[in-house]
């Protein structure tokens, strides 16, 4: 087991004032992976008390070359530390090593976007009559509180981070105790950039949510980025009343895939279960509800279910592994219920998803599943399923298609299959969510913008878009008097 993470404050290591430990664990066969300070309400308010002195007391806010500096040093450093990030990400979060991989560099390179946006945040000057003049200069808002999850701890944080050090901000990071490890090696990375104050960057751990309640409560953070559930964005904007806090909030997904007859049904199935079983399931914009046209439902479906049971599953370390274990019992557990409930409703199941045992009996494992449904009031299609299991439903005309795609309270992300692009973006058009693939899933890059509908989310990330979430207007205006007087 790893020795101790600690919390990274001011610019300095420290460990919880209560002294409080935890363990993290590895989902896949239940050790322990990694002691770490639990944090709570007094990490948070030291945190806080350095991000407020050093955006008050210091020239970060007024220095984007020093800023631009400090993001290309961070994204170096997490390059640097890439192997050890990926196997501590997969031992703590259970997800393919590839996988985990490929999350370090896409937050290095996230990291890199930014630092060309911070030299490049301009204002406007107009003359609004004669001898007046008004500037609209960008300000940073202040204090940035980023609560990032559990499920991608790296991009996750850094596609938050970027954009508040980008526009100034000086930021408190609340860590999710189950990859508590794997955000030290982070912070430990971020603590060797020369270009970045002492303050400007702190963060911590914990378990429960005390810490995290008081960077939302708190006076002396103007601006919070939280990652997670709807129920639990729902509950920092009422705790954010108090205080009219800006935020910005990725909520809950459950992704639409449209599969129309003249789809290529071996390409789009490949791609689907991909989708649909990246980090097991566990990702935001995952695939999830898949509708399908009626000429092909029948094959579709088989072909689905076959691809489905031949994933192999196993530690995410395993070269073979394509599906790894949910992040703990609690979660399987929850998944389980929900597609029992489903069944109950009506659902067929076409594969019915299990636990694996022999060498995974000990691990949060739960192969795939498929469910047809008929009936569009069945539950799991209106919840977050938020592991292994997809739904297929049928559809005939092009409007009962985007009926079913727009029939959820969520938004964040869905995808339209067809060979036929005008009916596709004819289609994505219609689909209210705030991506939409055409004839692929799950593709995000840094300079483009997303973000939820309806109760998928407030904000967007990413892009320059990203940006403006951490930045505030201000007007200054002035009288020039008269030439010559």
């Amino acid at each position: 087991m790893e020795s101790l993470a600690r919390h990274w404050i001011n610019g300095a290591w420290a460990e919880s004032l209560d002294h409080s430990e935890a363990v993290t664990v590895n989902p896949a066969d239940g050790s322990e992976v990694c002691r770490y300070a639990d944090g709570s309400l007094a990490e948070a308010e030291a945190s806080i008390a350095a991000a407020r002195t050093a955006y008050d007391n210091t020239t970060w806010a007024h220095d984007p070359r020093r800023r631009a500096r400090a993001l290309l040093e961070m994204a170096d450093a997490l390059d640097a530390r890439r192997e050890a990030l990926g196997k501590m990400l997969c031992l703590e979060n259970g997800k393919p090593i590839g996988e985990c991989l490929h999350e370090v560099a896409i937050s290095s390179a996230e990291l890199r976007f930014y630092a060309g946006l911070a030299r490049a945040n301009f204002g406007r000057v107009m003359e609004t009559e004669p001898g007046h003049l008004s500037m609209i200069a960008r300000e940073p808002m202040g204090v940035a509180g980023i609560i990032v999850p559990w499920n991608a701890p790296l991009i996750l944080l850094v596609r938050s981070l970027g954009p508040a050090l980008a526009a100034g901000c000086t930021t408190v990071i609340k860590h999710a105790g189950q990859t508590a490890g794997t955000s030290t090696l982070a912070s430990e990375a971020f603590a060797t950039c020369n270009s970045l104050p002492a303050g400007c960057v702190n963060t911590f751990a914990e378990r429960g949510t005390a810490g995290a309640k008081r960077l939302v409560s708190s006076t002396e953070v103007d601006v919070v980025s939280y990652t997670g559930s709807t129920h639990v964005g729902k509950m920092i904007m009422a705790d954010a009343a108090g205080t009219l806090k800006r935020l910005n909030l990725e909520l809950g997904g459950s992704a639409p895939c449209v599969v129309f007859d003249d789809a290529d049904i071996d390409r789009t199935v490949s791609a689907l279960v991909k989708a649909g079983m990246i980090m097991a399931g566990q990702q935001c914009v995952a695939a999830s509800r898949l509708i399908v046209h009626e000429k092909i439902f029948t094959e579709f479906s088989r072909r689905l279910a076959v691809a489905l049971e031949a994933m192999v599953l196993g530690p995410g370390l395993q070269p073979s592994t394509q599906l790894g274990p949910l992040i703990d019992h609690r979660s399987r557990e929850r998944v389980e219920t929900l597609t029992d409930s489903a069944i109950a409703a009506g659902a067929r199941p076409l594969l019915a998803p299990s636990r694996p045992g022999g060498a995974l009996a000990n691990g949060s494992f739960l192969s795939p599943g498929l469910l047809a449904i008929d009936e569009p009031a069945n539950p799991i299609l209106h919840q977050e399923t938020f592991g292994p299991v997809l739904t297929v439903q049928r559809f005939s005309t092009e409007t009962e298609a985007i009926r079913r795609a727009n029939d959820s309270r969520f938004g964040l992300a869905a995808s339209v299959w067809t060979a036929d692009l005008q009916r596709g973006q004819r289609v994505a058009q219609k689909i209210k969510a705030g991506t939409v693939w055409l004839n692929m899933h799950g593709r995000l890059a840094a300079e483009i913008e997303t973000g939820g509908y309806k109760e998928s989310g407030i904000g967007r990330l990413h892009g320059v878009q990203g940006l403006e979430e951490f930045l505030q207007s201000k007007h200054v205006c002035w009288d020039l008097g008269k030439a010559g007087t």
